[in-house]
Parts: C-alpha cells; structure tokens; sequence
C-alpha cells in the first residue's frame, strides 16, 4: 500500500494499492517534495466520479505510469468532496487557465503549492490530439530541472491572479437589486431551450437553485414566462432519463440536450435540491405532478441513501461491473424476460426500449444495444389507470434490478450535504403534511448535531462510521443552519431555531472576511491552502456565501436581531461586482435580493404549540409557496422563544382567544387576526 493506507475517505481507499506512492494532502508530502526538490503532482476526484475511476483504472494502476510519477515527483491525491476548500483553490486555476474545469482534476505546482500546470483527463498515451502522461510527465519533469525561471514565474503570475480575485472588494453601489434580478431573469431566457426545457446544449446539469430564483421572480413580478421556464424544465427532467425511472432519485447531469441520456451517479446533493424545487413547484402551481416527483425523490433518498444513524450517505457510483451504467440499463431481451408478454410489450413501448439500444457509450459515441428508460408524456403518470400498471411493473423491474451488482456506495455523511436534505426534508414534509419526511429530517438533524459538532460547538465537515475528522468550512455551517431553519419553520421546535442561530453566530466568527464583507470558505487557522478561498458564484451547490446572506436575512426577522441583517447586507455588497458583471451565474445569490424585493413579512403565531387552532394556521402557510415570510412560534406556557426572539414577549394571547397571528412587515405588525382567512389575507396583501 501506498500512504492512503490509514485514510477513511472511500475516494482514497480507491487508490491506496495504486503503485503510484499517493500522499494524503498534508505535511509530510510538502516537506517531501521541498526535501528532494521535486514538484508535486495533485490529482483531485471523488469516489463516484466515472472518468476518475478510467483515470485510475487506464494509468495509475499502472506500472509504467507509476514509475514515471514516483520518480519525477511527489503524488498528492484529495477527495474533492472531503476538501471542497482544496479542491476550490484549483478548480479556480483551471477555470483561469483552462475555462472548461471537472473532474478528475490534475495539477501540478512547486512544493510551496502554487501551481503551474492543470489539465482534467488526461490518457495513458497521446490520442485524439490530446497529450497523454506517457508524453506529458517526462516533459514537465525536464521543464523543472532546465527552465526552472519559467516554471516559478509561472507559478507566481497564477497565484497573483488567485490573489487578486480574492482581494475583490464590494460594491459602492450597494448590494443586488431587483435590476440585477430582471437582468438574470433575461439571461435564462435567452438560453432556454424551448424543446427540451433546460438551459443552453448539451450536456445539460440540472441548477435547481436557478430554478428556485425563477420561481421567486415570477411570485414577485407575476412574469409567466418564469414560470414556464421552471416548470417545462422539471417536468422535462422527471420523464427523461436523467430520472432514475425505477428506482426513483436524479442522476448527475444528461449528456443529451434532450435529458435523455444520463451520466448516472446519484448525489445526495441533487437529490436535496430537486426535493426542494419540485416541493416548491408543487406549491406554486397546485400541480399534483410536481409534488409526485418530490415524493419520489424523498422515497429513494430515504431507501437508498439514509444510514441507520439517521444521516445521509453521500453518492452511489454511475460504474458497476466495470461498465458506466450498467446498474441502470435495459436490454429488450431483459425486459421480456422479467415480465409477461403484455406486460413486457407496454413497458418497451412506454420507456422506448429498443432491441439496437438507445444507450451510447459516452467516450465511444457506439450503441451498445442497453437503453435507459424514459417518458415523453406524462400521461402515464397521472392518468389513473396506467400509473397502477406502470407502478406495478416498476416494483417487478426493480426486484429484478435489485439482484444485479450495485454501483458502489460511498458512506461517508458530510455535513454541508446533509444540512442541505434536512432542509428539503423539512420543506417537503410540511408543505406535504407528510410527517415521516419531517422525523426523517428530525433523525438527521440529531445524528449530525450529535457526531459531527464538537464540545465547543464547532463542526467537523465529515463522519464515517464512528470516525470523524476534518474541520467544517463555511458550507458545513450554512447549509446545516438552512436545514435547521426549515425544520423550525416545519416543527415550531425552539431547539432547531436556536440551534440555526448558533451556527450562524459560528460562521461569523470563524469564516467571515471583516475587511471586504462576505465570508471565506475556510478557518484562518486552515493548513496548507495557497490562499484563503471566498467565493459567491453558484456551481452544482449554491455559493456558501448566497446561503449565509439568505440564513441571515431569515434569522434576522426570526430573532429581532438587526445586526444579522447587516452582516447579510455586507455579504451582498461584497457579492454585488461579481453579480453584476453576469447575474444568472449567481441565482443564490439574488434569491436574497427577491426575499429583500418581496415585502418580507413575519408571522407570529401566539396560542398553545400542539393545539389544533395553532396547527391550522401553521398548515396553511406551510402549503401555499411564500419564500419571504417567516413563521415564529409564541407559546405563553414556554418562555424558551424568549431567549432566541425577545420580540416575541410582547404578542400575547389576548383573552378568550385560542390562537391569535400577528403579520409584520416592515417593522410594523398589524393588529391579532383569530381565522385562517384572516391570517392569508393579511398575509397577501403585503404581496
């Protein structure tokens, strides 16, 4: 074994019997690399990554490729997902350097860190007329030892460039504004693809969060087109491929313009903001298909992906078998023989099942006689005499599909990834009234605040099993504190609420930046990173930034507390010139600048907590879609809320009344309404 021997993470675990002499990000290999005067190869993936596991598989399990690295230089290897700060600070030099960025992600940098060559995949040998490592690796190596000037100012112009993003100050202008909105609103447009719903060609990955910020846009403006936008792409990503028709759950990304042809690793992140935004869509539009697909989603999540501790499990591999969907894929001949004839007949019409295959192997682009099942009409699913039949048909397939090898699960719990399905969870299960989705997000919560936060109330990003390591970044405390939030909101548990404030207060202390606003990803203490990274664009996860301004506008109306709002304030104008220059590549962001544009309001319910009255009113805010308005619980037989919202003290129960709501907005709150309707159409007629 090579140095991942004693490592937890399931992505080195992959590579700790490579014949490449891999290094765990840390000291020991810088020290090497400084001793030996030899540059560092770092090579970034995570364990559910397909063209990581060709990478490996094509050259470092490879002795010829391994002798070349052990002898030219000192071989890092970091699972993205465990240091998502490490992975940050050169993904960034890619994206500088290179523009089109993923994983596996290789580069090369003196021993000090600062880097002077990156590139993604990269083959054994030159094909295609791309340069392979055979080629390429002897070729840096000479580079060090004979043009060392070449390679330290090259290095040294990259960083600089790292620097100066990073010394970005804010905007004298303010923070983001409904202009910045409209203009983000414009740019979905303009690339929306008509046909196929989505955004742009192929291939296509699903950005929820940008859907969620269209959805925001249309409540405030009433723009249909939003709208349409929003519900044309989910409703075209449930029917394609990308959705694991089966099985339930959303695949990564589809490889086709169409949503057709999936690559077909299942992150738990995904998941969570799927739930969120078809919840969301649910809500919007009364559809009874948007709250299907929710619940399909929460139904693979909580089978698949959920550990017997309550949190949440990371991915499931796209590979299985050797082959890059093999767990998912369909010959005719399988169909026919796993069903009766009629039976057989109806689901090869319905999915599209052919005997050539509608399967293409990505590298080749050759059909490989497998198809992935997908829909063209929702018709089957809600029309109640062929979703029974399809139902039935699903269960007999997937038994099936249940006897073949499953894809690889990597176990780890993150923290920041599971903040983000307790939120959905929450979401999910009160606008559902679906009370197994809230105490599966009521589990999570407990597991992850029991193994994962230290005594001193700090977290730590990752768990596996009873081990527990890594400090936690500014995700891990955001995304924890956005679940904890919605769950107060789906439970009025002051405990939750409390809970989220923490966190928050958290986050200032260890990550905010207090001379240009916003908050860097990780703790100034962090060893080894070449920089301090901050960030405020949106990738397959929302900015941490975007959140933390959001979490504290929220919290901010929750607890009275006004400085929370400052520092969202100051986040904003620090995020406002990277805004500006291209608003929809920070949808997260402007969902704060639709929560601010939105007449925000606050909802104080006063009466007993587990009273019926209470919960009449809690139900009706939590099933119509209202992203900026907040609800607060005020029992007067519990003085906790008092401690988290002194505010609270002042809205009684007046005499004779079982329930009362008090509707604020604009730092003033109107008089008590005692009904439901009363409640809504205070409520609207901020709207």
């Amino acid at each position: 074994m090579n140095h991942l021997a004693g490592e937890s993470s399931p992505y080195l675990i992959q590579h700790r019997d490579n014949p490449v002499d891999w290094y765990p990000w840390g000291d020991e290999a810088f020290e090497r690399a400084r001793r030996e005067d030899r540059p560092i190869f770092l090579s970034i993936g995570y364990a559910t990554c397909h063209w990581c596991h060709v990478m490996e598989h094509e050259s470092f399990a490879d002795e010829e490729v391994a002798a070349l690295m052990n002898r030219l230089f000192v071989s890092i290897k970091v699972d993205r997902e465990e240091r998502p700060d490490v992975d940050h600070v050169y993904m960034s030099v890619c994206q500088l350097t290179n523009g089109r960025c993923g994983w596996p992600l290789n580069v090369v940098m003196t021993p000090d860190r600062r880097p002077f060559f990156v590139a993604t995949y990269i083959p054994k040998r030159a094909r295609f007329g791309r340069p392979g490592l055979m080629e390429l690796l002897p070729r840096i190596g000479e580079l060090w030892q004979s043009d060392r000037d070449r390679v330290v100012t090259s290095a040294a112009e990259i960083t600089e460039a790292l620097h100066r993003m990073g010394r970005a100050g804010g905007d004298p202008a303010g923070t983001p504004d409904a202009t910045d909105s409209a203009r983000a609103r414009d740019q979905f447009a303009e690339r929306f693809d008509r046909e196929h719903g989505g955004f742009g060609a192929a291939p296509k990955f699903p950005s929820p969060h940008n859907l969620m910020f269209l959805l925001r846009f249309w409540r405030r403006t009433g723009d249909e087109h939003s709208l349409h936008m929003v519900t044309r792409t989910l409703r075209a990503m449930r029917l394609g491929g990308i959705f694991d028709q089966v099985g339930f759950g959303f695949h990564r990304y589809s490889t086709d313009a169409s949503w057709k042809l999936p690559h077909f690793e299942k992150m738990l992140y995904d998941q969570a903001l799927h739930l969120m935004v078809y919840t969301e869509a649910a809500l919007a539009t009364a559809d009874t298909f948007f709250k299907q697909t929710a619940r399909q989603i929460a139904e693979y999540v909580l089978r698949d992906l959920q550990s017997p501790h309550g949190g949440f499990y990371s991915a499931e591999d796209a590979d299985s078998e050797g082959e890059e969907g093999r767990f998912y894929v369909w010959s005719a001949r399988e169909i026919d023989e796993a069903l009766p004839l009629e039976d057989a007949r109806f689901v090869r019409e319905m999915f599209h099942v052919s005997a050539e295959g509608n399967f293409e192997d990505e590298a080749s682009g050759v059909r490989t006689g497998a198809n992935v099942l997908y829909l063209t009409s929702d018709e089957a699913l809600m029309a109640p005499e062929i979703s029974e039949r399809l139902d039935r048909v699903r269960r007999t397939l997937m038994k099936r599909r249940d006897a073949r090898p499953r894809p690889l699960l990597d176990d780890k719990v993150l923290t920041d990834w599971n903040g983000l399905m307790i939120a959905a969870l929450s979401r999910a299960g009160s606008a559902f009234q679906d009370t197994e989705l809230v105490e599966a997000a009521k589990r999570a919560a407990e597991s992850v605040l029991t193994k994962a936060r230290r005594n001193d109330g700090r977290l730590y990003h990752r768990s596996r099993g009873d081990e527990v390591g890594i400090d936690g970044m500014l995700d891990d405390y955001v995304f924890l504190s956005w679940g904890l939030v919605e769950l107060y909101e789906a439970t009025l548990s002051t405990t939750y609420l409390a809970s989220a404030r923490d966190l928050m207060a958290l986050a200032i202390e260890l990550f905010m930046d207090t001379d240009r606003g916003g908050f860097f990803l990780s703790t100034s203490d962090s060893a080894n990173l070449l920089i301090r990274p901050k960030d405020f664009t949106d990738g397959a996860l929302p900015s941490g930034n975007a959140i933390a301004a959001l979490n504290l506008l929220r919290l901010s109306r929750l607890t009275g507390d006004r400085g929370l709002e400052e520092v969202a304030e100051n986040t904003l104008a620090a995020g406002a010139p990277f805004v500006r220059q291209y608003p929809s590549a920070f949808a997260a962001t402007l969902l704060s600048t639709e929560f601010l544009e939105s007449a925000p309001t606050e909802v104080v319910l006063a009466g007993a907590a587990t009273g019926d009255d209470v919960g009449a009113m809690h139900r009706a805010i939590a099933q119509r879609f209202l992203p900026s308005t907040v609800v607060l619980m005020r029992d007067p037989a519990d003085d906790r809320i008092a401690g988290i919202a002194p505010f609270a003290k002042e809205f009684g129960l007046p005499a004779g009344a079982r329930v009362a709501a008090y509707v604020c907005r604009d730092h003033v709150c109107r008089r008590p309404v005692f009904t439901v309707g009363e409640m809504l159409s205070e409520i609207d007629g901020g709207s």
